[in-house]
């Protein structure tokens, strides 16, 4: 039981922090622009894919620093001269053109590197176990991944708010107009904001490509969780992005691991419906069956009772 709980929760927490490193992009663009990008998981699993073909060509190490510049500068056409175009036509506009970018994003990939999942491969430095918990091996590769996302978070919020241009974007994100009128050039930051986090998307397909499944349909599995994310944990609020990010990773995680049913867990109810009914079958389903909607669960309970989420200050 113990190793059970130390494992799910070393796994909770590294699947929240690349949630994290998807959903922090998605918020700073949204605080900073008032877009919520459909096709912010296509830039990860473009991270991913470009990740493994620099990896074919030259290895692990130079697609994990090329591959998030390369998709990072993608990013920042896309926003010079496609959203920014869009923006005089409205939010449901942008809404438009990122979903159907979301789509081309995923045929160019799909002809590119095809349907199939490709050989994307933990590098040979990192692939062994790094440590034995009772009789489990806890492989080194995702300690790196662990390593590297809280490093990235640190990185992220020490430049938000220790650093001149940290201070800069962080005025931009709720006074333009004003920063602006001191000589910055908002549109500029706009576009490096919007780069930064297509490439922080892309660093977490790049790291998590080798560990899970890298394919087309990668963008299109993820993508509403990060929304499940950037909801629970507040529109705009970075903190809240992180917060919300760790207790969906956290509470996946253990519902996977776990085999208890309705009946389990209220068995000293003495309650049991009567056999051979639809009742008796739901009370007979176990966590793990339902995990993959209790996130989607918790953002209708959230939208139910604190709309603006856990730290938010904004409800549309």
């Amino acid at each position: 039981m113990l190793e059970l709980v130390l494992i799910s929760t070393l796994n909770g927490v590294l699947y929240g922090l690349l949630l994290f490193l998807m959903a922090s992009g998605l918020t700073l663009i949204f605080s900073m622009m008032g877009v919520l990008n459909f096709a912010h998981a296509s830039f990860y699993m473009l991270g991913a894919f470009v990740g493994y073909q620099i990896s074919k060509w030259a290895g692990f190490w130079p697609g994990l620093i090329l591959a998030p510049l390369i998709v990072g500068a993608a990013g920042m056409l896309v926003e010079r001269f496609g959203l920014r175009n869009v923006h005089k036509n409205g939010h449901v506009a942008e809404l438009l053109f990122t979903f159907g970018l979301a789509f081309v994003m995923e045929e160019l990939v799909q002809i590119v590197w095809g349907k199939a999942p490709v050989d994307y491969r933990v590098p040979a430095l990192l692939d062994f176990p790094a440590f034995t918990l009772f009789t489990t091996n806890y492989p080194a590769y995702k300690l790196f991944m662990l390593a590297i996302s809280l490093a990235i978070f640190v990185g992220l919020f020490a430049m938000l708010t220790r650093t001149r241009i940290g201070l800069i974007v962080q005025a931009a994100l709720t006074h333009p107009n004003m920063v602006a009128h001191l000589g910055h050039n908002v549109p500029l930051i706009f576009m490096s904001v919007f780069g930064v986090g297509a490439g922080l998307a892309a660093i977490a397909g790049v790291i998590a490509g080798p560990a899970l499944v890298t394919q087309s349909t990668m963008a299109a599995l993820l993508g509403p969780i990060l929304f499940v994310v950037v909801v629970v944990g507040g529109l705009g609020s970075l903190s809240g992005a992180l917060v919300a990010s760790l207790l969906i990773g956290l509470l996946q995680t253990f519902a996977i691991s776990s085999n208890a049913s309705m009946a389990d867990l209220f068995a000293f109810s003495g309650f049991s419906p009567q056999p051979n009914t639809i009742m008796n079958d739901l009370w007979r389903v176990s966590v793990a069956q339902i995990a993959p909607i209790l996130p989607y669960l918790l953002l209708v309970l959230m939208l139910m009772f604190r709309p603006t989420g856990l730290m938010g200050n904004r409800e549309s």
